[in-house]
């Protein structure tokens, strides 16, 4: 049986209008008309007159590939970082807030085959 709250029509306007996003194939629309986008900008670059501060700044594209290389750089940064900072799992031992085991018998088992 459905939960009457997941009623599409029971949504706000927003939502209703948004309701399209949680269909399956959605992502790869939205992936698809992004890749679009970027393209015509892309192209539309060229044909742009530019007042720039420095010369780089006129070659057709720079801006892209700027963006491009920073974020490549950023997420490399990243997992350098990550291995400078990464704890093992278990490195607040007895002080952390969720080190206690649960007793099996204080566990309710739900099962949902019958």
């Amino acid at each position: 049986m459905s939960d009457p709250e997941d009623n599409p029509e029971t949504y706000p306007a927003l939502g209703r209008l948004l309701s399209w996003v949680d269909k399956p194939g959605s992502g790869n629309k939205i992936f698809r008309a992004l890749v679009v986008v970027c393209g015509l900008l892309f192209i539309a670059d060229f044909a742009i007159e530019k007042h720039s501060a420095f010369e780089m700044e006129d070659l057709p594209g720079f801006f892209a590939v700027y963006g491009f290389v920073s974020f490549a750089v950023l997420i490399l940064a990243a997992k350098a970082l990550r291995v400078l900072i990464k704890r093992p799992e278990d490195y607040y031992g007895n002080k952390a807030i969720d080190r206690e085991e649960y007793p099996e018998a204080g566990l309710d088992e739900v099962r949902y085959d019958d």
